[in-house]
C-alpha cells in the first residue's frame, strides 16, 4: 500500500486496521510516520467520522 484513502474515512479505517492485523505495524503512530502524516491529523481525520484508535485492541473503533 503507497498510500492511505483519507478522503474515504471508512477505506482509512479499513486500511489502518488491515495493516494493524497483518503485523506489518505495530501501532498507529507507526503508520502515520510511514504515510508522513501527524498524529494528530490523524486522529482529526478518524474523529471526523466518528472514529478513534483504540490502543487497547490496537485497532480503530
Amino acid at each position: 500500500m503507497d498510500h492511505l484513502p483519507l478522503s474515504d474515512i471508512p477505506m482509512t479505517v479499513s486500511a489502518i486496521n488491515f495493516l494493524l492485523r497483518d503485523e506489518e505495524f505495530e501501532n498507529l503512530d507507526q503508520i502515520c510516520f510511514f504515510f508522513n502524516i501527524g498524529r494528530e491529523e490523524m486522529d482529526a481525520i478518524l474523529g471526523s467520522g466518528g472514529f478513534h484508535y483504540s490502543e487497547q485492541y490496537n485497532r480503530v473503533i
